[in-house]
């Protein structure tokens, strides 16, 4: 029998704002445990919450650019369950009435599926604690630092059938989240992560299986392993005469395996109820027109402009576009007078390669768009040949340091003397006599051998183009 494989994604976002949801209590990463809380965000009795107004404008923005439905009159709701790591017991969430409903977001996939995925609802929510464990102690522990810090989540619906979807989706997610400026979305530190619902069908049916829960995975990597190895479980147990149970299971990346960690709960075992701390929310016509005149061009729309207004080739714009920063960065040098083509290329050669050998991504690094700038106007000016400046780039990258002084101190600027050029070709010719021979022998790759010792007499400085013109000149008269 074939099966089909159906996904449904909820995916928790963690909002780049400075405080918490409801109280004034930092949202920084890390710090010492138990340090980025108050009363208010661990429950304490007599405590109110305040909704944070940036967390609504991110939810709503993100809501606008999903072409989602904007309740524009909306409330908190009370979800009660116990764990350690949740003090008061219970989650200020959106059951009832969530900030958005019935939006969208269209795919592509690197094999050429396109379809459009359609999103629930996006609801606002603040984040729980996290339980430590200490091995050499055997105790776990609560850090309370996260608690209140603001999420939305936003939910699709069950349209997704392999793990390239998935992905696909969650790139451009993450994307489109990025250029709103809602979330830094670091997978490592926690700020999107991602639930997967899954469930198998006789590939033709339109009833849904039973489907499985898989808890807070952390990046696209497991993310892929997890959807997989959950479908082949899910077809094997039924093939073998079992039944899959509702269930939440957790994914272990170590032994490459989901394993059951709770029975799935209902809204029901959750006993939602009004938040009575926290009014209404009545949203005007007004406010939701001034956000939508905030949002951003957004990566796919950069695509298109580079396209027309550069020239840049599709797979370039996918490039430079890819994060916010880059995109960002090579606008700046263009600004600056670079070439866009030539920028392009340095961008996604030097750059994005210094980007992954260091871990890093481009928000990070240190290099600014003068100093990028200024090195391309070097090479177009015959200063320095690109070898050279891919040296120079290397060097200065960490540091952003200046290029001038780098290439004065270091001797580096290109030799234009055609003086020294020609006794640079007689010494080269006359110590390889035998790859004179064997290229008018048709051994065309004796011209590099040739063009690399007259670079290495003239110690790189020279103009690689130059260089090969007066090698072939040389080589027509020999």
């Amino acid at each position: 029998m074939t099966w089909e494989t159906v996904i449904g994604l909820e995916t928790h976002v963690e909002l780049a704002t400075k405080t918490k949801i409801f109280c004034g209590c930092t949202t920084a990463f890390g710090g010492e445990s138990n340090t980025h809380c108050c009363p208010v965000c661990t429950g304490m009795p007599g405590t109110l919450p305040v909704l944070n107004e940036k967390v609504l404008e991110f939810a709503v923005k993100t809501g606008l650019s999903l072409e989602g439905e904007i309740t524009r009159s909306c409330k908190f709701d009370r979800k009660n369950y116990f764990y350690p790591d949740l003090p008061k017991a219970y989650q200020i969430s959106q059951l009832y009435l969530p900030i958005v409903r019935r939006g969208k977001m269209p795919i592509r996939t690197p094999s050429g599926i396109e379809k459009v995925i359609r999103i629930h609802e996006l609801h606002m929510e603040e984040d729980a604690g996290k339980l430590v464990h200490d091995p050499w102690l055997d105790e776990t522990r609560c850090d309370y630092n996260r608690c209140g810090v603001p999420l939305i989540e936003i939910v699709t619906e069950p349209d997704f059938r392999c793990a390239e979807e998935v992905i696909a989706y969650l790139e451009k997610l993450r994307s489109t989240l990025q250029y709103l400026g809602v979330s830094d979305c670091k997978m490592q530190e926690g700020s999107l992560r991602c639930d997967v619902n899954l469930s198998v069908r006789p590939a033709g049916s339109r009833e849904l299986g039973t489907r499985t829960e898989m808890k807070n995975l952390a990046s696209f990597k497991a993310i892929a392993r997890a959807i997989a190895y959950e479908a082949r479980r899910q077809v094997e147990l039924i093939e073998e005469g079992g039944r899959v149970t509702q269930e939440t299971r957790r994914w272990d990346e170590n032994k490459d395996a989901t394993f059951a960690m709770r029975s799935k709960e209902n809204a029901q075992d959750y006993r939602y109820f009004p938040e009575p701390d926290i009014p209404p929310l009545e949203l005007s016509e007004a406010y939701l027109e001034g956000l939508r005149g905030q949002l951003p061009e957004l990566a796919e729309e950069k695509m298109a402009r580079y396209q027309t207004d550069y020239g840049l080739p599709e797979y370039d714009t996918q490039m430079i576009t890819s994060q916010k920063a880059l995109a960002d960065f090579f606008e700046a040098c263009v600004a600056l007078g670079s070439d866009p083509k030539q920028t392009a290329n340095w961008i996604m050669g030097q750059v994005l390669g210094q980007l992954s050998a260091k871990g890093i991504e481009a928000r990070e690094m240190h290099l600014t768009p003068p100093t990028l700038s200024r090195l391309i106007q070097l090479v177009k000016e015959g200063r320095l040949n690109r070898n050279t400046a891919v040296k120079v780039f290397e060097a200065v990258f960490d540091s952003d340091g200046d290029v001038d002084a780098y290439v004065k101190a270091h001797a580096l600027e290109q030799i234009s003397d055609p003086g020294l050029l020609v006794a640079a070709v007689e010494t080269a010719f006359a110590a390889n006599p035998q790859s004179i021979l064997d290229f008018k022998a048709g051994k065309k790759k004796a011209l590099g051998f040739l063009v690399g010792q007259v670079m290495r007499e003239m110690k790189g400085k020279a103009d690689p183009r130059a260089v090969n013109e007066a090698v072939l000149e040389k080589l027509e008269k020999s």
